[in-house]
């Protein structure tokens, strides 16, 4: 397991940035983020916790604090900050707290774990217009706290649907939700 105790923006190569997103299952988020232009990178981990080199086993109890996550490495000249946060406030739903579907517990919550001040502010600024907006029915309860600590997960986790699209909560949850993804953002996909 991989522990990053800052940030990681040292660590890219030039000209890449990182940002970190919880919207449940870290499955269904990789799994979407993977198809973006400009994506180059998406670890799923385990951040915003209190133990060190949390297992899948320890966040599960609910009781370490961490959500899963992904770890997203992109070229801001290919697709902006902006554009991830368009991602994934539709790609989940904001609005419900510690939870995604049949997911239940503060793991699943809904959290931007920001590693700079911009990042800070523009996610501050777009949930405040999305709530504005009245793009959801009900208000956005979805964190925004500073990147301090993320813990890449057990290598079985990475790339997981990909790995396994015929298992069955790829097949009927992470699927659906992939062609919901791609018909929205089809102008921001990778070519085939």
């Amino acid at each position: 397991m991989t522990n990053s105790s800052d940030t990681g923006q040292s660590d890219l190569a030039v000209g890449r940035q990182q940002a970190t997103f919880g919207s449940g299952c870290f499955w269904c988020t990789e799994a979407v983020f993977q198809q973006l232009d400009g994506v180059e990178a998406v670890v799923s981990g385990y951040s915003g916790g209190k133990l060190p080199n949390p297992t899948y086993e320890d966040i599960c109890t609910g009781a370490t604090g961490h959500a899963e996550v992904i770890q997203v490495t992109f070229d801001p000249a290919v697709v902006s900050f902006a554009d991830l946060l368009e991602a994934f406030w539709h790609s989940h739903d904001p609005t419900t707290l510690n939870q995604q579907g049949n997911d239940v517990g503060t793991q699943y919550r809904s959290v931007v774990f920001y590693h700079d001040d911009e990042q800070r502010k523009l996610a501050e600024l777009y949930k405040q217009k999305l709530d504005e907006s009245g793009a959801f029915d009900d208000p956005i309860v979805t964190e925004i706290s500073p990147l301090n600590d993320f813990y890449a997960a057990e290598g079985y986790h990475q790339n997981y649907y990909n790995d396994n699209p015929r298992q069955g909560y790829c097949a009927f949850i992470i699927r659906p939700k992939l062609d919901k993804f791609r018909a929205a953002f089809a102008d921001k996909l990778k070519s085939p």
